[in-house]
């Protein structure tokens, strides 16, 4: 029977529902600078993600919004996941990872956003998408599990045109605001508009800039989430998976280690499963 507090469920969910479903008709967790931050010094605010991207994976996790840039002043080609300060580990260190985990999960399937994309000239960023087509090779493809294909990665500059790999920038619905009434009524106003007709994210991100937490010494980003997760976990457990022009497709939020996202995700898209194979069953 089908758990969503199941290990393997979480490890392989895309792979258990996509049968009967669209992809942009399900709904998929996601995160906000996907990679456990190794930075060179504390700041509380930066420190998005307790887990390592093969861990965020086996949760669950299938959109990755990567914030990436070049540092300045390095002579290096190498690139950082980025969000106020740097990573110690590289953007392509970290991309190997998700590639090994894939080649273990042959029928899972994972959204990579690399967006942002500083300090970068067109020079560095065909470097870049050499570096990505090289890594994951043939499975970058629009189309899924047939040929193999896993990865669909979009890439917010208009160097992506020139690669029929690559998928233009997924829109994101970022709220900037600091409550989940705020945060909520936004993502609800999005909602009456009308889905887009490809992917699309709906953030559940708190922002908390430089000045809130010069003002509130004692919060960080982290606790301005846990404090307002309870409104949010509501608002997810209400939506509904599916085509409907006000269902969502990609949930993104922080720290979705310690606040049970994941579990809430599945669980939705179970009962889009129930209802997919009970319609199956009328046509027969």
């Amino acid at each position: 029977s089908f758990s969503p507090n199941s290990f393997i469920t979480r490890k392989c969910y895309v792979n258990v529902v996509l049968w009967t479903s669209l992809l942009r008709n399900l709904l998929l967790d996601g995160i906000c600078i996907s990679v456990t931050l190794c930075v060179s010094y504390q700041l509380l605010v930066s420190s998005l993600q307790d887990k390592s991207i093969e861990e965020q994976l086996s949760m669950g996790i299938r959109y990755f919004d990567l914030r990436v840039a070049h540092k300045p002043s390095d002579s290096s080609s190498d690139l950082y996941f980025t969000h106020v300060i740097y990573t110690h580990l590289t953007v392509m260190e970290t991309l190997v990872s998700v590639a090994s985990w894939l080649k273990s999960h042959p029928k899972e399937v994972v959204i990579l956003a690399c967006s942002h994309l500083e300090g970068m000239d067109d020079a560095r960023h065909e470097s870049f998408i050499y570096s990505l087509k090289n890594l994951f090779g043939s499975k970058l493809c629009p189309s899924l599990w047939a040929s193999g294909y896993q990865v669909i990665l979009s890439y917010d500059s208009q160097v992506a045109a020139r690669h029929e790999e690559l998928w233009l920038a997924i829109p994101y619905w970022w709220a900037n605001q600091q409550t989940a009434q705020g945060v909520i009524s936004y993502l609800d106003w999005n909602k009456e508009l009308g889905r887009p007709e490809g992917f699309f994210v709906s953030g559940l991100n708190l922002t908390a800039d430089r000045g809130y937490i010069a003002k509130n010494r004692k919060e960080s980003l982290r606790t301005l989430t846990y404090s307002n997760w309870d409104s949010l976990s509501k608002w997810v457990e209400e939506q509904i998976p599916g085509s409907d022009p006000k269902s969502l497709n990609i949930i993104a939020g922080d720290f979705v280690g310690p606040l049970p996202l994941c579990s809430q995700v599945i669980a939705l898209n179970h009962k889009l499963r129930r209802k997919n194979s009970s319609q199956i069953k009328k046509q027969y």
